[in-house]
């Protein structure tokens, strides 16, 4: 006599929930283990980057993990400062998006309707400019730098952040219990504190951890294109350049960088999707 299997509500919401929960996971090592061997590069690299005793173009080898370049430089300990400057401009733009979006957002919230509408029309104007463009801009005005990467990369972030927050604390503040603090004498920046910036995160996790991996891809796309953080720091852009005239003799010196890059937008891509789901509850019963 077979017995059927129970199909119960729970038991079928069990299933997404645990393929998020990978995806958490997944995307949380990916980015984790570049980020210790960020953390590892502050104070160990197997040579130093400006080191080119190796030979040029050497294949890997147990003394050059990933081969060298065309210089005669250390390619793994390139990767490894590398991962420093992505973990670096990714942290810091995100930073300095969240700031700038977040004050900007909460401004046209709370502000009159004529300065809500020009600053939903700016933050619309500057949405619409391309962020690689835009950040080639300041880059270019500021000289090439890792700092001017990450004031360009987290200013072309903050039109998205400000936008985003306007809508959502727009909403909160429409609630009646902020009516009703507001009639009970609460002042706005206590009502902005306890109030709406708990209310207003779940919606700005997923697309700030986005703007991450957007950060990492922007700066090496400047980087290769020579507006990037200068030698002798090793981005994993620049890498690119530079193998790119040696592809057939030392294929690694292309291949690892643009994998390393893959895997960092992958892993924030799967970091985000379960942020999501942890953020807002009502995520997890859809799928």
């Amino acid at each position: 006599m077979s017995v059927a299997l129970p199909t119960t509500t729970a038991a079928v919401r069990r299933r997404p929930r645990l393929l998020r929960s990978v995806n958490l996971t997944a995307g949380g090592v990916l980015i984790g283990v570049i980020g210790i061997v960020a953390l590892v590069s502050l104070v160990w690299t197997p040579y130093g980057i400006e080191d080119t005793q190796g030979g040029r173009l050497q294949p890997p080898s147990a003394e050059h993990w990933a081969g060298t370049d065309r210089l005669g430089r250390d390619l793994f300990s390139q990767l490894m400062v590398g991962a420093r400057l992505a973990m670096t401009v990714g942290i810091g733009s995100i930073l300095i998006a969240t700031l700038v979006g977040v004050v900007l957002g909460l401004a046209a919230a709370v502000a009159r309707r004529w300065v809500d509408d020009l600053i939903a029309s700016l933050l619309d104007i500057a949405i619409a400019f391309p962020t690689l463009l835009l950040a080639m801009l300041i880059v270019a005005w500021r000289g090439a730098s890792l700092e001017s990467a990450i004031l360009a990369i987290g200013l072309s972030g903050a039109a998205v952040i400000a936008r985003l927050t306007r809508v959502a604390a727009s909403r909160v503040l429409a609630m009646d219990y902020i009516t009703a603090s507001q009639a009970a004498g609460t002042g706005m920046p206590r009502i902005i504190v306890r109030h709406v910036l708990p209310n207003i995160w779940p919606t700005l996790i997923v697309p700030l951890a986005l703007q991450f991996g957007g950060a990492v891809v922007t700066e090496a796309s400047l980087s290769y294109l020579g507006l990037g953080s200068p030698p002798p720091n090793a981005s994993w852009g620049r890498m690119l350049q530079e193998a790119q005239a040696t592809v057939t003799a030392a294929p690694t010196a292309a291949l690892l960088p643009g994998i390393l890059l893959v895997a960092t937008a992958i892993g924030i891509n799967l970091l985000a999707d379960g942020l999501r789901d942890v953020a807002d509850p009502t995520m997890r019963g859809i799928r």
